[in-house]
């Protein structure tokens, strides 16, 4: 491994992200369908807040009234389903393209090994990644100025999200990978982590036993976990476990291919 190398590469990648608008037109799809969900969240939450003074069932119910129940927990939700759509469109051209295009070749002529480019692609993509993440920020923090929600969810639940979405780019990474199409390494990507998604769902029709096994491995179910603001290690191994095994399995596809 050879830090200069990833340095270069970096640097190479994360220009052609914008240099191409790529990144530019995701993250603007992506704070456009996130400001829409927390303006719908913030809104349910004004008219249930306002019912409340007037409905005393209703205001007996204190998780309709929680901040953190109605809007918070529900818009990491959110920015979680719209990530696992949008995070496919940054890494399907991570090494498609190159390999399509032979420029693989011509990078491997130079003194860098298959890990220097997995590393430094991965990197470079998290970088956008969290160049998109950032401005959801000011939802919190506009929830901070004009009420009180509890912090520690909105910390742990951001972890969440970067782990999160770590492991997209990491399974879009290996997708990439194994195909010179991008539309291919895309589709293959979002099947991926689809699959991953709906395990969840899958824990109603199965024994008690393998139901726990479903849950454990379902990709949504931890950021669910950290949302609440429960910091468990168990979730943040599960996260980086998921990462290093689908960078383990880039490197090898990459190796067991001529460029």
């Amino acid at each position: 491994m050879n830090i200069r190398s990833i340095g270069l590469i970096y640097r190479r990648e994360l220009g052609s992200y914008f240099s191409s608008h790529i990144a530019y037109v995701v993250i603007a799809v992506f704070l456009l369908v996130t400001g829409y969900f927390f303006y719908n969240l913030l809104a349910s939450f004004s008219v249930i807040s306002f019912q409340a003074q007037t409905n005393a069932m209703l205001a007996r119910q204190a998780n309709l009234l929680n901040i953190n129940e109605t809007v918070v927990r529900p818009l990491f939700g959110n920015i979680s389903i719209v990530m696992l759509l949008m995070t496919p469109f940054l890494t399907m051209r991570l090494i498609a393209e190159e390999r399509k295009s032979r420029t693989l070749e011509l990078l491997r002529s130079y003194p860098v090994s298959d890990i220097d480019v997995i590393l430094a692609k991965y990197f470079a993509c998290m970088t956008v990644l969290l160049a998109m993440i950032l401005p959801t920020l000011i939802y919190p923090i506009f929830l901070v100025t004009l009420g009180d929600p509890e912090v520690m969810p909105i910390a742990t639940g951001y972890l969440g999200l970067i782990l999160l979405g770590g492991t997209f780019i990491a399974v879009g990474l290996f997708a990439s990978s194994i195909t010179e199409n991008q539309i291919v390494a895309a589709s293959v990507s979002f099947g991926l982590l689809f699959c991953f998604w709906l395990l969840s769902y899958s824990v109603a029709f199965v024994s008690a036993g393998f139901g726990r096994f479903l849950t454990y491995i379902a990709i949504n179910e931890h950021l669910e976990s950290l949302a609440k603001g429960v910091l468990d290690s168990e979730d943040i191994i599960y996260y980086l476990g998921l990462i290093a095994l689908f960078l383990f399995l880039s490197l090898r596809s990459m190796e067991s291919k001529q460029w």
